[in-house]
């Protein structure tokens, strides 16, 4: 049984509130800890586009809105590309901000369940923290499959799959 797994959320929008995006950080957080079989703390910001891309432009240069940002609590160690990333051994993996706005066009857009785009986006980000990225192919296959399959214990169909009439 994996440690104690903490979702904290502060909400700077209220159409977060809303939304219940305690409930579902809750829920994507814990499945994608308890698919590696740990425990960990991570706060989570809901917050709008306007606050996300500053934060984007103060932290990766780039001012411009997106859907969710993660800092790891602690710096992760290189691996081979393709390999599983050394897990954190801290309680505490880090902070994720997630934007409503971009969140929802891009769901309206994709033709997805907005609650079940926001999960995908807060379990790609808790992966981050756990070490995984997405820089080269190996990477981005190992990180894709790591997120179907968390998201199939959580009864949400691929986000990778291409929508069939």
């Amino acid at each position: 049984m994996p440690d104690q797994i903490t979702a904290d959320c502060v909400i700077e929008d209220e159409r977060w509130e809303a939304a219940g995006l305690e409930a579902l950080a809750a829920r994507a957080i814990a499945a994608a800890l308890e698919w590696h079989g740990i425990g960990g703390e991570v706060v989570v910001m809901g917050c709008d586009d306007a606050r996300i891309a500053a934060l984007n432009a103060d932290f990766r240069g780039k001012p411009r809105a997106t859907n969710v940002l993660s800092w790891p609590s602690v710096e992760h160690v290189e691996h081979a590309p393709g390999e599983m990333p050394d897990l954190p051994d801290e309680d505490e993996l880090g902070d994720i901000a997630i934007a409503f706005e971009t969140c929802e066009a891009e769901a309206k857009a994709q033709g997805k369940p907005f609650d079940h785009h926001v999960q995908h986006l807060l379990i790609h980000a808790t992966l981050h923290l756990l070490g995984y990225d997405h820089e080269n192919d190996p990477d981005a296959e190992r990180m894709e499959e790591a997120e179907r399959r968390i998201l199939t214990v959580l009864d949400i169909p691929d986000p990778y799959r291409e929508n069939l009439p």
